[in-house]
């Protein structure tokens, strides 16, 4: 009879709890669905329908087979600002416009947050580093601590290791590239190895050892993180997402130990991640005393952060959190950003010829004045080059989409009135409190307006001839949003792009790129960042084939 009572009593406390959950979860869908109709400001701003009540359409985003499929088709008929909805009906205005841009990533600062799904996306991502920093204070106190060691000078000191490490991928290259008809090989590979060796080098002073195959546990950790845990996300974890914003705080904080590929891939690597950065904090720390000459970005961090007073300074964990942060920001993005700069050279040969030219001239001009290698000043000057990065940066961005959330109502302007539901033209949107903003980087990129009637098609030479009219200036390099702009524009850009000179100079001198005979369809995947895929063959993994052939 005890035991009867017992399982009796025990399945009535589950039904109760079973009722409670249910009748939580149709409270708060009803509080979702209320909240969507009264605050709904941007009712008269037109869109794509709405298929699926419940899931929406922003989700259509992240199922493209390439980024932009669905983007330019939107921006062409609906113009720089329209209207889709999320899960469950929630409301978010999709923004590309200049001036509307400009507005909430210069103009309002801070007003204008990551989403709560951005920030613990981040969080489970990086851990608490500038990227997941959630407020203002937070992000300018990081950002105090990391300016030394992104200073123009500081980085421009990294050349000739950056340098080092595209002859290295060169000479292995030439060791297995064959002399006269070249070979074929997975570009994208070789990058990735070598920015990653770059980042662990220049960031934390730390041997990765990718290019020489070593059996490294950071390196394996980080390998195709993004597709594995972002790729095509389910519809339970969208719904799950929807419910974050009324959830407090210390609840989110435990999303990231949620065992489903979602979230246990990238903790894993965060826990590899953390296990290193805490030893070489340490490290650092241990030398601050006696040795203050190093240069790795870590090294400044920590001689920065211990000068700082003690409320101003960054947390053990937020430290050790930058780690993940710098590789991911240093070695995903620039390794993609040069792999599709190589693929389009090989579309675009005569291009290519151009930039080998320049190249070889300012060699010559090297060798002349007696010096072993190009400085920054000669990489500044390769006119081909610059206007190549910038056309990929613009054409293929790897972060296409952001998310922001209206901290206060507000009225966003626009460079290009839109047409309303009514038929209106409309040059400003009026927006409430809690609006979901998603800036669309990939559209952006790609407005005829601001980069002229070819802006879909790669073409460096509007860099050249001045085709561009930036009449409104968003981002922080070339008037470009690949980087972000405003407060939050990405720190190490300038990282970036010094990284991308030294090595596709490199590259380009020493080897010509081809499109293989039998080269297939490459498509772009939103998988968190862009990156690129084999049609047909996604499950494989990042994957760009160039036939390669040294000069």
């Amino acid at each position: 009879m005890a035991v009867l009572s017992y399982a009796t009593t025990s399945a009535t406390s589950h039904s109760s709890i079973l009722l409670v959950l249910c009748g939580s979860c149709a409270a708060a869908l009803l509080l979702l669905w209320y909240k969507s109709r009264q605050r709904h400001s941007i009712a008269q701003v037109r869109g794509p329908p709405v298929k699926n009540a419940i899931m929406g359409n922003i989700r259509d985003l992240s199922y493209q087979e390439s980024v932009g499929d669905l983007d330019f088709e939107y921006l062409k008929e609906y113009g720089t600002a329209w209207r889709m909805q999320s899960t469950l009906g929630k409301p978010i205005l999709v923004l590309s416009d200049p001036k509307g841009l400009q507005h909430v990533l210069h103009k309002s600062g801070y007003l204008y947050p990551k989403t709560t799904q951005s920030r613990i996306q981040t969080l489970v991502v990086t851990g608490r580093s500038i990227l997941w920093a959630p407020h203002g204070d937070t992000h300018s106190r990081h950002r105090k601590i990391m300016n030394p060691a992104f200073s123009a000078p500081q980085l421009r000191s990294f050349l000739p290791l950056f340098r080092k490490s595209s002859g290295k991928l060169c000479q292995l290259w030439k060791d297995q590239v064959h002399a006269t008809e070249g070979t074929t090989i997975l570009i994208n590979n070789w990058l990735a190895r070598t920015t990653l060796d770059v980042v662990g080098e220049a960031a934390f002073d730390y041997d990765f050892g990718a290019l020489d195959n070593k059996d490294d546990e950071l390196s394996k950790a980080y390998e195709n993180m993004f597709t594995d845990a972002t790729l095509y996300p389910s519809a339970w974890n969208a719904v799950f997402q929807a419910f974050w914003d009324y959830l407090p705080e210390r609840v989110l904080e435990q999303v990231r130990h949620i065992p489903t590929r979602e979230y246990a891939r990238t903790q894993g690597v965060l826990r590899v991640f953390a296990k290193y950065s805490r030893r070489l904090i340490a490290q650092k720390n241990a030398a601050l005393a006696s040795d203050r000459s190093s240069r790795d970005v870590l090294s400044i961090l920590v001689r920065a952060n211990a000068s700082e007073d003690a409320k101003s300074r960054l947390s053990d964990e937020e430290m050790v959190s930058q780690m993940g942060a710098l590789t991911l920001a240093g070695h995903e993005t620039t390794a993609n950003t040069i792999t599709w700069m190589l693929y389009e050279l090989a579309r675009h040969p005569e291009y290519q010829g151009r930039m080998h030219a320049e190249i070889v001239a300012k060699r010559a001009e090297v060798a002349a004045r007696g010096d072993a290698d190009f400085s920054m000043e000669d990489l500044e000057a390769l006119e081909h080059l610059q206007a190549a990065i910038k056309e990929t940066l613009r054409y293929h961005p790897i972060a296409y989409l952001l998310n922001r959330m209206a901290s206060e109502d507000d009225t966003i302007p626009l460079a290009y009135p839109i047409r309303s539901t009514k038929g209106e033209l409309l040059s400003e949107i009026p927006i409430t409190k809690g609006q979901a903003i998603a800036v669309n980087i990939a559209a952006y990129n790609r407005l005829p307006e601001v980069w002229g009637q070819d802006a879909h098609v790669w073409n460096p030479m509007r860099f050249i001839e001045g085709k561009a009219d930036p009449q409104i200036r968003v981002g922080m390099f070339g008037n470009l949003m690949s980087f972000s702009a405003g407060v939050r524009g990405c720190i190490g850009w300038r990282f970036s792009i010094i990284e991308m000179q030294a090595i596709v100079t490199d590259l380009v001198e020493n080897f010509r790129f081809t499109l293989p005979k039998d080269m297939p369809e490459i498509i772009r995947v939103p998988a968190a960042v862009m990156v690129p895929m084999i049609k047909g063959k996604q499950g494989e993994g990042c994957k760009l084939p160039l036939h390669v052939t040294p000069y």
